[in-house]
């Protein structure tokens, strides 16, 4: 019997969930344990993949949970920019699945089994940020993801670790609370509606001050876009294992993020009346000088992983200036920099994990030759680098030449400059680490160690996404038309 797209757009929901007792129950047998985590990703992107060839055909898919109070209801539907989002999140899913075992069992990590089941209960989250109908519902599955990742980003359990988590869980839920429910209430007033609809909620005869402080609120209150002053929770989440880390970066929480700003962009302001409002020019230079200080600081940072954190505060600075710039090019830009960056950057956080792994390294000072003991990994971490450099033959390219383009449709030169710049940047932190690893010159050990790779399922889910990282660049059409969809809605496609 087929599954109706209406089921299977809940069961993409609540599967992950219902897997996790699952997972705690075979906890003890790691092989059966790890053989659910898997079976269960997989069906997911079977899931995911139907309801993207359902939305290809046209189909108008919708579930209702409930309604809470009057208007409020927890409700889901499908449109084309939590399509490109539920496709990643669900695919790396499996990949940094298969990642993790060889991680987690080469450092010996213990608590594998929390880590597991705390990793399926964040991936259900995301399913329900992406697909949210409304504001409301996207709040909530927001507010269990953050919960949901607390005790991944103290795994560890050391001091380091507890007070890395409660940096990462204080900005988060104070943002939330103080700007993002305003934001919502104060949209549920002005409005009367927290519902996403194609060309935004707001009359166009709305008050500029009034929306444009809402504007404001959003993009403060969603704090897992971490815009500065509110990233410091990212670079200190950093104490958690690298599965965590490619966790957080690049298929549940900072993606998150950015896609509820895209989110609220487009389906609650719309991107005609975004371009109106006074407080959007002045977001658009906040996220301008996250990209630049955020490079600049990475620059500094001698510790693999805080560099690709402060990469990451730079990076997710690119959507939100791409969904500001509320033009059509921009939209694109953004859209596809969410899969884009997330391919590039999990495989350099799988990088980061092998070599510590693999050489038990995590400084970039201690790296150099390092291509002679891990020539594939350090391969996977130059092609990477290249992709988040926004270089051919990598995906990144299309990203920011479309976000290049919307900064020069709307005359915003200052902030073509600061795309141009911050590349220049990424080149400056990036490509020096496989450089010196494959010619280290005079400094390096003439020791032969020997090739020595991290365990093979970490290296299978490294060559995977560096795989990606070039398939994206050739093929990026299904991306491109999920973006162009999100412009096609009525109320969408005025943007220049």
């Amino acid at each position: 019997m087929s599954l109706s797209l209406e089921l299977m757009l809940q069961l993409s929901i609540i599967l992950p969930l219902l897997a996790t007792p699952g997972i705690v129950a075979t906890g003890h047998k790691p092989n059966l344990r790890e053989s659910v985590t898997i079976g269960t990703s997989l069906v997911l992107l079977y899931l995911v993949f139907n309801l993207y060839l359902g939305l290809k055909q046209g189909a108008s898919v919708s579930a209702h949970w409930g309604e809470l109070l009057p208007g409020l209801k927890i409700s889901f539907h499908i449109e084309p920019l939590g399509m490109l989002f539920a496709l990643i999140a669900s695919f790396l899913w499996i990949i940094t699945t298969v990642y993790s075992i060889g991680y987690m069992r080469g450092h010996n990590e213990e608590n594998q089994t929390r880590f597991y089941a705390c990793f399926a209960i964040a991936i259900s989250s995301v399913m329900g940020i992406t697909f949210a109908g409304n504001l409301f519902t996207l709040f909530i599955f927001y507010e269990v993801l953050t919960l949901s990742t607390y005790p991944l980003v103290t795994h560890a359990g050391t001091n380091k670790a507890q007070r890395g988590g409660r940096t990462y869980l204080g900005i988060l839920l104070s943002t939330s609370i103080l700007f993002f429910l305003l934001a919502i209430v104060s949209t549920w007033f002005v409005a009367g509606t927290v519902d996403f609809k194609p060309g935004g909620v707001f009359d166009p005869g709305v008050n500029k001050l009034v929306a444009g402080s809402i504007l404001v609120l959003f993009v403060f209150g969603i704090g897992k876009a971490a815009i500065m002053p509110f990233h410091r929770w990212l670079p200190a989440a950093m104490v958690a294992p690298t599965p965590v880390s490619a966790l957080l970066h690049a298929v549940a929480v900072v993606k998150a993020g950015v896609f509820t700003v895209l989110k609220v962009c487009v389906y609650i302001f719309g991107i005609d009346l975004l371009a109106l409002l006074p407080s959007t020019q002045f977001l658009l230079y906040l996220a301008a000088a996250s990209i630049l200080l955020a490079s600049l600081v990475a620059m500094r940072q001698d510790n693999l992983k805080a560099r690709l954190a402060y990469s990451t505060v730079s990076q997710l600075g690119y959507v939100t200036m791409g969904a500001l710039l509320a033009t059509s090019a921009g939209v694109l830009g953004s859209s596809m920099h969410i899969a884009m960056h997330a391919f590039g950057k999990i495989t350099l956080f799988f990088c980061a994990g092998a070599i510590l792994v693999a050489a038990h390294k995590s400084e970039i000072s201690e790296m150099r030759g390092l291509g002679r003991q891990m020539p594939i990994t350090m391969a996977a971490f130059l092609i990477a680098s290249l992709s988040i450099v926004g270089a051919p033959p990598t995906g990144g390219t299309w990203s920011k030449w479309f976000l290049l383009v919307g900064t020069m449709e709307t005359g915003q030169w200052a902030l073509m400059v600061v795309l141009m710049v911050s590349s220049l940047l990424n080149i400056a932190y990036l490509l020096p680490l496989p450089l010196r690893a494959f010619f280290p010159g005079a400094e390096a050990s003439s020791a032969d160690v020997g090739m020595k790779e991290a365990p093979l399922p970490s290296l299978i889910a490294i060559c995977i996404t560096t795989v990606g990282c070039v398939v994206l660049f050739v093929y990026p059409q299904p991306l491109y038309e999920l973006a162009q969809a999100i412009l096609a809605a009525p109320g969408l496609a005025h943007g220049k």
